[in-house]
């Protein structure tokens, strides 16, 4: 087959994959709806089913395709839950409607498409007779949108079984054009690690009382002065992490003026760019601090009650330099200010930062180059959270990587209406990873 004969077979074949609806919800715990999905499984990948130990866990998937050798093993994960799909969508989210050049439907980017890409791979190698070199591994858990308690059961799992991967890789960044603004290059932005993620409870507390007759600072008043002196102060430490720094240095590369020179001195002229990114982009912020954002807020049950217990629930992403204690420290500290306490609803996960300097992730590098010609690969600190930062656990090389090439307006489409994933290129995915198994 020729790559457009490819592509058009592998929107095919995902279409499938999204048509079978796998939404998760917070709270609801049914393992058993995501059975048809396992189903469809070895009917779309039937060479690489006959090859594979399948083993569940409560709804989430671990497989193992064995190689000559069990050392050095690869795992190749993806999960296969989605969230919600409401609002008016140009086609039906669970239809998989090709259109337009596209593929339509909740999952195409997050993350049935690298699913599927993964195992086609897998699938084809195994259809020509291929065996890995070393054990490989894959992993699909079905509430990585919600509490991630797959891929935490299965890495404890791992753990026990003292088995140790070369490599792990998991969803993340994308192939993007000009990721960081000023940068006139298409760039795959892979995840070497993710910052925490914590939910934090903030409460204010008084007597109540009638709305006719409201005292100073009372419990809403208290909190929007703490969320404001949160907003505007610099509680959280700046810092240019090494991962942040190598970003700014390829795409420099691709840079003109000042902020090419900048950028490409970024190592020099740290304590510059601490003061200026989080003023100008919150992205930037972002990369370089901890960050709280404001989320959910209850107040009295009626319009005339000043409320007893008011609260704010803060969802805080942590930085690797701060750490999880010192940025609870930090915010529980101004809270005290305003008389408002500080409850930990979830204290997150730390995982580990990979080294971008290492064999694995050259090895990816080397994946990007042969399935994507003229892209260069850069690593970043993820803002947002994925199942990988379990696999700390068990690899010093994960890395978070979704590899297809997407636009602005798809990357909003993530979690939002009208997720899409352009069918012409679907099968540069598929080599990207056939490279990674093969070349291991």
């Amino acid at each position: 087959m020729n790559e457009q004969e490819r592509d058009a077979l592998y929107a095919e074949l995902l279409g499938e994959m999204i048509r079978i609806e796998t939404v998760s919800v917070s709270g609801e715990h049914n393992p058993d709806k995501f059975e048809p999905f396992h189903d469809c499984l070895p009917n779309l990948f039937p060479h690489i089913y006959e090859k594979l130990e399948v083993g569940k866990f409560d709804g989430s998937l671990l497989m193992r395709w064995q190689g000559q050798s069990k050392e050095n093993p690869l795992m190749f994960m993806s999960h296969h839950d989605v969230v919600a799909a409401t609002g008016q969508w140009q086609y039906p989210p669970f239809s998989g409607t090709v259109a337009d050049g596209k593929l339509w439907g909740r999952g195409t980017l997050d993350t049935k498409g690298s699913l599927f890409a993964m195992l086609r791979a897998a699938d084809e190698l195994a259809a020509s007779g291929f065996v890995p070199k070393h054990d490989i591994w894959f992993e699909s858990a079905c509430n990585e949108e919600t509490d991630g308690s797959g891929a935490d059961a299965i890495t404890k799992e791992l753990e026990k079984r003292g088995i140790r991967f070369a490599a792990v890789f998991d969803e993340g960044g994308f192939v993007l054009h000009d990721p960081i603004g000023g940068a006139d290059a298409d760039f795959a932005v892979v995840g070497v690690g993710e910052k925490g993620t914590a939910d934090l409870k903030f409460v204010a507390k008084s007597r109540g009382g009638h709305a006719s007759t409201p005292g100073k600072n009372t419990p809403l008043v208290r909190l929007g002065k703490f969320m404001a002196a949160v907003e505007k102060s610099h509680i959280f430490d700046v810092q240019l992490n090494d991962v942040t720094a190598e970003l700014l240095y390829r795409c420099s590369k691709h840079m003109k003026g000042a902020l090419g020179f900048l950028f490409r001195h970024s190592r020099l002229f740290s304590p510059l760019l601490c003061f200026l990114m989080p003023k100008v982009s919150a992205t930037g912020a972002a990369m370089m601090r901890t960050t709280v954002a404001f989320t959910m807020a209850k107040g009295s049950e009626g319009t005339n009650v000043l409320p007893e217990n008011a609260y704010v629930i803060g969802n805080m992403r942590f930085s690797h330099h701060q750490g999880q204690e010192a940025s609870f420290d930090a915010i529980r500290r101004i809270a005290a200010k305003y008389d408002v306490e500080m409850e930990v609803l979830d204290p997150g996960f730390t995982s580990a930062v990979s080294d971008f300097r290492s064999s694995a992730f050259s090895a990816l590098e080397h994946a990007v180059a042969f399935a994507f010609p003229n892209v260069e690969t850069t690593p970043y600190i993820m803002t947002g959270a994925s199942d990988c930062r379990y696999f700390s656990r068990v690899s010093d090389n994960c890395f978070r990587f979704c590899p297809f090439t997407i636009t602005d307006e798809q990357l909003t489409t993530i979690h939002g209406i009208d997720e899409n994933v352009t069918v012409e290129g679907l099968h540069r995915a598929v080599d990207f990873y056939s490279y990674l198994m093969k070349e291991d």
